[in-house]
């Protein structure tokens, strides 16, 4: 064992050597190395940060959940096939759920865009939402202060709202101010219930709750016109029921409930945020191919560079190795002092090409909106990357160390 670490000890003092007396010819040799690096772990941390918070944004969607629109989210279907289509409508979302078997939440949403207005204050382009009672068992609504609303509020259809956050902050400065007041939307009077909690930009859109207003249904129907405004049937399957089950039987419940006959096509489209999340995830792939493609063209350039020292070590310690094989040093040993003291140096260059990533993140996080981050698997993967690099580097020229007649060796002196 205290051989082994001795030779890696002695293989790692042989590229920092390597390094010292050589630097300019290191460094250009090591730059392909750093490159590759650079391209393949920036690329993959870039992605895996984006692919992480992009999914998080499909979860605070609602797992296991089924939007069910006029309308395809995936962008798949031309607009004037769609256009045409019924929009869906409160009454459907009520026979959903007593039709659908598989369904644990039926929810019924509509949406606009209106100004909100407080004393002197107003906010324009505010997003307003009126929900139903299982929109909060499908979408996470945590309550900064106040309450959200109750059963009661529902069935009568009540004046009140709970505001988000930076709508309360714009309206009334102090935010935890806002519960109590007294709003004016679409010309009629709210009292403001409760205060969402911050959450932060959804890099998905989806539901910007900091800058929404929600509303029961009943009164949000009273001051918009509901068909135009984009109603939504959200249907969230029961725990442990496959994504394909729940589509098959909202399918037949939806089709059974708008009496399309079986020749017939779907004339509402069910948007599975599960398969959206799948279809993202294909686009992630890409991306991470198109960096290994990258990153392994400036490998492959590095391994070359690497080589090139390691040839020229052994022309240089070829006294040394015929001594070191004169007194007993087997081949193994020699072959693989050589092939560390390659993979020493590729990591050299991978640490390089790792602090400039690491750089990087710290830049384009605020410009991306999200943090950029290295993970341990991605860091694992650029050292042994760099590891065996170097070991497909240096093996040619340690196999020619380890070959070599000592006699011949110390003679070329």
């Amino acid at each position: 064992m205290f051989k082994y670490l001795e030779i890696v000890w002695n293989s790692f003092k042989m590229a920092l050597q390597e390094f010292r007396s050589n630097k300019l010819r290191t460094f250009l040799s090591l730059f392909g190395i750093t490159v590759g690096i650079f391209c393949i772990i920036g690329v993959l941390a870039t992605v895996d940060s984006l692919q992480r918070n992009v999914q998080n944004d499909i979860k605070s969607l609602g797992s296991n959940t089924i939007y069910l629109d006029k309308w395809d989210y995936t962008g798949q279907i031309p607009w004037w096939k769609l256009v045409n289509r019924p929009v869906p409508k409160f009454e459907e979302a009520k026979m959903l759920k007593q039709r659908s078997g598989l369904s644990k939440n039926v929810a019924f949403n509509i949406n606009s865009t209106s100004k909100i207005e407080w004393d002197d204050e107003a906010v324009t382009n505010v997003n307003i939402y009126g929900i139903t009672e299982d929109f909060a068992n499908i979408q996470k609504l945590d309550i900064e202060a106040g309450r959200f609303f109750l059963q009661n509020d529902y069935d009568n259809a009540a004046n009140t709202v709970v505001i988000g956050y930076n709508i309360a902050e714009k309206l009334f400065t102090k935010p935890e101010k806002s519960v109590g007041q007294e709003v004016v939307i679409y010309g009629r009077k709210a009292v403001v219930a409760g205060l969402l909690k911050k959450k932060g930009q959804s890099m998905m859109g989806g539901y910007d709750y900091d800058e929404s207003v929600l509303l029961v249904y009943g009164f949000m129907k009273s001051l918009v016109n509901e068909k135009s405004a984009q109603p939504v049937i959200v249907i969230q399957g029961k725990d442990n029921v496959p994504m394909n089950m729940l589509r098959d039987d909202v399918q037949g419940a939806m089709r059974s409930i708008r009496k399309i006959r079986p020749a017939q096509n779907d004339d509402f489209s069910m948007n599975d945020i599960e398969a959206f999340g799948e279809f993202m995830a294909g686009i992630f792939s890409g991306v991470n191919m198109g960096g290994w493609f990258i990153a392994s063209l400036s490998l492959i350039v590095g391994m070359f560079g690497v080589a090139n020292i390691m040839f020229v070590t052994v022309r240089e310690r070829t006294g040394q190795i015929g001594l070191k094989k004169a007194i007993g040093a087997k081949r193994s040993s020699i072959m693989t002092e050589f092939l560390l003291e390659s993979a020493f140096l590729c990591i050299l260059g991978g640490a390089i090409g790792l602090l400039l990533v690491f750089i990087l993140t710290k830049l384009i996080s605020p410009a991306l909106g999200f943090p950029v981050t290295i993970s341990f698997q991605i860091f694992s993967l650029a050292i042994s990357i760099c590891v065996i690099t170097g070991i497909l580097a240096g093996i040619i020229p340690a196999f020619i160390a380890a070959r070599m007649d000592p006699v011949v060796a110390i003679r070329s002196k």
